[in-house]
Order: structure tokens, then C-alpha cells, then sequence
């Protein structure tokens, strides 16, 4: 068999001939593929190198890697209020306006005007001094008119036990006060059964549960007596010391504790008796009426606004506190229950009447905003309280008001009204138009403030109801 030329490497013609006979390109063609195989070589080298330092120097615990902190939980979404009062807030009938909106169920605050800032509240106040005395002195207590045998023959003593309720009539705007002819009757009986032929010919009138010199402050204007909204404030007294005995808004004169002495003479048929002011001495009882229970006298107060009881309840307050029942003491005694009945957010107030005819009352809208959520949400006195406030446009001293633009608020809110020579307020609870309940406080003060600050606040409120929980602070 014979084999080819080209299956021989030595042949000629073979590779010895190609690279005699091309020596330059074979010579490039080895370099290049040197070159290659260097280059590859030197990569596998450096790998094995980088995994071999890698493995020496570095442990698996050194690795690491920062990591973002993430949040617990996706943040819920926050809704967007859209609905403004603020034309309803920036009416001219405002010389200046403050005020607060919070919702009754969460506490959110969704309208503030300075809401946690010490102004005057006016006739609010009175819904303080409410819950205080059913807080302080019990809704079923009853508040005695006594007559105590004298000290010397021939007198007794009349005794006030701070009701301005005893009456003279059955026809009293104090719906079934106590009536002073049964105090009288009673005590002429049981006297001349102790003292049989010995006539009576002195009264001594106690009103020393307080003092008489505390009976008027300063800063309450006289027109308010003679104008026939408030009587002074004495523990002695009949008719909330009206002229006229069966009308809200009656005339008060100026010596409540004489008033009552001749009342009680007269329904005894003791025309030439003597009059002297002290204190009782003895303890033997003649005679006793007690007024309405305190929760009636609350209601009575809050419906008709009766500047007479709401003084002298925050008196009686300041006395159950063991207090001197002074107007001083009632900085004390009206904080002091309410925070008892549960109210201790609001900020701080401070009280010097019970019924807020003085300007010297400071309380935050925002306190009487949560006096208001707590009275519509809790339970005890505040509630009961609460509970006893007029509704807008039906009854008590709201029952001609929230009219016209207003009027769609018409039955859905609780409230008390004040209102001064420098000031409109209002404070209560309203049912808005989405079923969320709001708690609201609105003052309007200046001097010489308008009866259209009135009306305003009505608006003010109705807008409230209109926009419910989508009520914009702007």
C-alpha cells in the first residue's frame, strides 16, 4: 500500500516545507497563539489566587450587608377634610372669635381657633356649675329652710340653707318650690306648743352660711338686678327675690334677706314683729321645708338660665368642699368637682362666679369642648348635665333660635348660650348631617358685640352640621 505525502510530517512538502517556505507568518501565527494561551492561563491564575485570599482572610461573618429600616406596619391613609366654615367664621358680626370643633368619639380636634387659650365663656359657665353640684352635693339632695327656736322668749330664727326657690306662691316660676306658708305654719303650731301664751315678737334672720358681704361682685353690672336677670346672692331668700314671683325676668331688689324676714312674718300672721340679722344658737327645729331635689334644680337652671340658682349651687358646692362658699372659694370648689366627676383634660379655667356674668371667668373653648364629649359619651354627673341642656330651636333658652340659614341644625344639638354686653358664646353637642357627633365651644367677644353675633353662631353651627366629619380647619 502506498501512503500519501501530505499523512507524513517529515515528507517533503509537509510542515517543514510550509514553514521553509513561509517562515514570517508561521512565526506571527505561534506568537498569537502563545499569547492566548498566556492570557487564559493568567486569568485561571487570577482567580484561583483571588479565591484563595478570599477564602483566608475573610469569614463568613464579616460579610454583611446594611440593611434599611423598614416600617412596622404601612401607614393607614389619612383622609382629606374638604368642607370649610371659614366664611361662616370671618363674618363682620365677630369683633373677635374663638372656638373649638372636636370630634366625640376619637378627640380629634377638627376646627381651632385658639382653642386652648383662657377667655371668657359667659353664661356657659352655668353647665360647669351644673355637673359640679350633681357631682358635689348628689342629684336627689334637697336644700333646707329652717326656723329654730330663739334664744330668749318671744323669738325664733329664720335659717337659710341657700335656696332661692322657697316661694311665696304656688304659682312661683319655680316649678313645686317649697312655700313659705307651710314653713310658717308649721312653725307657729310647734311654738306654742314649746310656748304657750308667749307671743312671738322677734325674727332673727340667719344668712350666715355665707357671707351677706359676698353677695354682689363687682364686676357684674348693676343693670343685671334692676334689669331683672340676677339677684344678689344670700343663703336667705324667697322667689329668687323677684318682684314678681311667677315671671323669668323680674326685677331683684336689694335686700333679699329682709324680703324674706317680712314674707315669713306676713304668712305667719305677724305683723308687729321685730327683725335683727344673726345666727342660730339653738338646735330645737320648729319648722323645715327642703327644696326640689338638686338634679331638678340643675334642670330648672340650665333650661331657663337662672343666674339665682347657678350662684347659689356653686356656693352650696364650695361648702360641701368644706370652703367658706365664698365667691373667692369657687376657684376651687367648681375645678376641684368636675375633675371628681371625671374631667381632667381642657386645660386649666379659672372660676369666679357660678352663673359667668363675670368677665373674670377663663376657660378654654377647648375645656368646655371636652366637658361636652365627656357629658355626650360618659356617664355620672356630666352626662347628667349635659343631658339637661336646651336644644337648638325647640326648647329652654334656645327655643327661638337656629331660624333661617340656620335652621337645618333645627333639633340636632345640645348647648348652653351666653351671652354679656362684650360677648355671644355657645358650647353643646351637635348630631351632624353624616351621623358623626361633634363637640363645639364659640365665643364671639367685643365690646358692644351685637345681637347678630347670635344669629352668626347659629350659622356658624349649622355649617358644623353640614360638614360632620369632613369639617376642614381652613
Amino acid at each position: 500500500m502506498t501512503e500519501s505525502a501530505d499523512s507524513e510530517p517529515n515528507a517533503p512538502g509537509g510542515i517543514r516545507a510550509l514553514v521553509a517556505k513561509h517562515p514570517t507568518a508561521v512565526a506571527v501565527v505561534v506568537a498569537a497563539v502563545v499569547f492566548v494561551l498566556l492570557a487564559v492561563a493568567a486569568v485561571f491564575a487570577g482567580i484561583s489566587v483571588g479565591s484563595a485570599n478570599s477564602a483566608d482572610d475573610v469569614t463568613p461573618d464579616e460579610v454583611t450587608a446594611e440593611r434599611r429600616s423598614q416600617p412596622d406596619a404601612t401607614p393607614a391613609a389619612v383622609s382629606v377634610r374638604t368642607c370649610s366654615v371659614e366664611n361662616l367664621a370671618s363674618v363682620a358680626a365677630f369683633p373677635s372669635l374663638v372656638g373649638v370643633v372636636t370630634d366625640v368619639a376619637t378627640g380629634d380636634v377638627l376646627w381651632n381657633r385658639s382653642a386652648d387659650q383662657p377667655a371668657s365663656p359667659a353664661h356657659i359657665v352655668t353647665a360647669l356649675t351644673g355637673a359640679a353640684a350633681l357631682q358635689a352635693l348628689g342629684p336627689d339632695t334637697r336644700i333646707s329652710t329652717k326656723v329654730i327656736d330663739g334664744s330668749t322668749p318671744g323669738s325664733i330664727v329664720l335659717v337659710g340653707g341657700g335656696d332661692p326657690t322657697l316661694a311665696t306662691t304656688n304659682a312661683s316660676f319655680y316649678r313645686d318650690s317649697p312655700q313659705i306658708s307651710s314653713l310658717a305654719s308649721q312653725a307657729m303650731t310647734r311654738y306654742e306648743e314649746l310656748h304657750p301664751g308667749v307671743p312671738i315678737t322677734q325674727i332673727v334672720l340667719d344668712s350666715t352660711l355665707w357671707s351677706t358681704s359676698d353677695a354682689w361682685d363687682s364686676n357684674w353690672p348693676e343693670r343685671e338686678r334692676t334689669g331683672g336677670y340676677h339677684s344678689s346672692v344670700t343663703a336667705l331668700m324667697i322667689n329668687g327675690d323677684r318682684a314678681d314671683p311667677t315671671i323669668a325676668i323680674s326685677p331683684r331688689g336689694t335686700d333679699p334677706v329682709q324680703s324674706a324676714g317680712e314674707a315669713f312674718a306676713q304668712a305667719a300672721g305677724l305683723p308687729a314683729v321685730s327683725f335683727s340679722l344673726g345666727a342660730a344658737v339653738g338646735s330645737t327645729v320648729l319648722a323645715e321645708v327642703k327644696s326640689q331635689p338638686v338634679s331638678i334644680l340643675v334642670e330648672q337652671m340650665l333650661v331657663s338660665g337662672d343666674d339665682s340658682l347657678a350662684e347659689s349651687l356653686a356656693r352650696l358646692v364650695s361648702k360641701k368642699f368644706g370652703l367658706n362658699g365664698s365667691a373667692a372659694s369657687l376657684s376651687q370648689a367648681i375645678p376641684s368637682a368636675l375633675t371628681d366627676a371625671g374631667l381632667t383634660e381642657g386645660g386649666t379655667i379659672t372660676i369666679t362666679d357660678g352663673s359667668g356674668l363675670s368677665p373674670k371667668n377663663q376657660v378654654p373653648p377647648l375645656f368646655v369642648a371636652q366637658f361636652m364629649s365627656e357629658g355626650a359619651s360618659g356617664a355620672g354627673a356630666i352626662a347628667a348635665a349635659v343631658a339637661m341642656l336646651p336644644i337648638g330651636g325647640e326648647s329652654g333658652d334656645l327655643y327661638n333660635r337656629f331660624e333661617g340659614d340656620a335652621a337645618v341644625a333645627s333639633g340636632q344639638l345640645a348647648a348652653k348660650s351666653g351671652w354679656t354686653n362684650q360677648e355671644h358664646s355657645l358650647g353643646g353637642v351637635v348630631n351632624t348631617q353624616d351621623g358623626t357627633e361633634l363637640a363645639f365651644a364659640f365665643y364671639a367677644i367685643g365690646e358692644g358685640i351685637s345681637q347678630d353675633a347670635r344669629t352668626a353662631i347659629d350659622n356658624l353651627v349649622a355649617g358644623v352640621f353640614a360638614c360632620g366629619n369632613n369639617l376642614s380647619n381652613y
